[in-house]
């Protein structure tokens, strides 16, 4: 918790459930980024938090964008993006959002499919195109699965129809997963990307760009590797792999950038147990899964907390949200203890929770309004 989130939750107390987020924290962290890869061109996730004031404050520190739908489209040119500066990343588009972002000046775009390819031909002529693979994403807390990008082989054939189509053949990208915790997931998939690029290469296609996809970790509960290791073990690869002719480095950054500035405020709505003598009690929250909270999922994302009443005796909790669902129960086998003097009506923090959060709360389950937003 920074010291302006830390005044802001002391000094106006708002209401609950609600992130508060401070903005300078975001500059730091994308500062950072850029000291640890210098070399690279930073692509911030916009899925992550797409606020105004973090757009708008990126957009000053010269970062470029990647967006997932029309939506983040327009919400980076009305922060001030250039349109030069805006990577259409999904992979699954509709062909009029293509069409419209390209008529906004829009000129990169990913795909991973035949179908995507020809979409692209038709409403975004001439646009710069990279094609998705897929890699490894062992080590990573909040993994991409298969749901997006193609076997290495029928992406050298989909680049090769790339330039029959009129169509720019940028580059490759991949991503090994949000949360990633291991530097050796990047190196793997960068080798993967070299034997493509050499094989393009001898078949008379000229990539230019790595993109490298996101998935910089955050610390929650757990220690993870600094952005410095990860900048390491990146450039160490591209150079062994590409030597002197290093292509242009992209990168999508969205939890790291936005993560730990922000920090949610929530009430403890009720704390109870299922038994007379159950050690476990059951501590319910004004937020939820539905509030914002999803990537508690399978208790992928451990949130850390704070309370009132740290330092005191604690034991063990499953800690649940407030919607009539069951399936709004965030962390059961986690092994979370909390102080035994909490009780209702005590306000808790939910630490590094700047990303995936707002953008994930549903709109009205239950009837409970949407996460209320605070930047400082």
């Amino acid at each position: 918790m920074t010291p302006k989130v830390a005044a802001y939750l002391r000094d106006v107390a708002p209401a609950t459930p609600c992130l508060v987020l401070d903005v300078d924290r975001v500059e730091q962290n994308y500062r950072r980024l850029m000291a640890a890869m210098p070399l690279a061109r930073v692509y911030y996730a916009v899925k992550a938090n797409p606020a105004a004031p973090i757009l708008e404050r990126l957009v000053g520190l010269g970062s470029s964008f990647d967006a997932a739908s029309l939506e983040e489209v327009q919400a980076c040119l009305a922060a001030g993006a250039r349109p030069e500066a805006i990577s259409f990343g999904n992979t699954v588009k509709k062909e009029r959002a293509i069409r419209t972002a390209f008529e906004a000046g829009v000129r990169m775009y990913a795909f991973d499919s035949e179908a995507e390819l020809m979409k692209l031909a038709r409403s975004a002529p001439g646009a710069r195109v990279y094609c998705r693979i897929l890699v490894g994403n062992d080590g990573a807390e909040w993994p991409l699965s298969r749901k997006f990008g193609c076997e290495v082989e029928m992406a050298k054939e989909l680049m090769l129809r790339a330039g029959e189509l009129g169509l720019d053949p940028y580059g490759i990208s991949f991503h090994v997963g949000s949360q990633q915790t291991r530097t050796a997931a990047y190196e793997a998939a960068i080798g993967r990307v070299a034997m493509l690029f050499t094989d393009l290469k001898e078949a008379g296609v000229n990539l230019r760009m790595v993109n490298l996809g996101g998935g910089y970790p955050v610390r929650y509960r757990a220690e993870v590797p600094e952005i410095d290791d990860f900048g390491a073990a990146i450039m160490g690869a591209m150079a062994q792999h590409f030597g002197n002719a290093l292509p242009e480095m992209v990168i999508e950054p969205g939890r790291f950038i936005v993560g730990d500035a922000g920090v949610v405020s929530a009430e403890v709505v009720l704390v109870s147990r299922k038994g007379k003598d159950d050690p476990v009690r059951w501590v319910y929250l004004d937020i939820g899964r539905f509030g914002g909270l999803a990537e508690t999922e399978g208790e992928a994302i451990k949130y850390a907390f704070r309370t009132p009443h740290d330092g005191g005796v604690d034991g063990p909790v499953t800690i649940a949200g407030p919607t009539c669902d069951s399936t709004d129960t965030l962390y059961e086998k986690s092994n979370y203890r909390l102080p035994l003097a909490l009780d209702c009506g005590d306000r808790v923090e939910l630490l590094a929770t700047g990303a995936y959060v707002t953008s994930y709360a549903s709109q009205s389950f239950n009837g409970f309004r949407p996460l209320a937003e605070h930047y400082v």
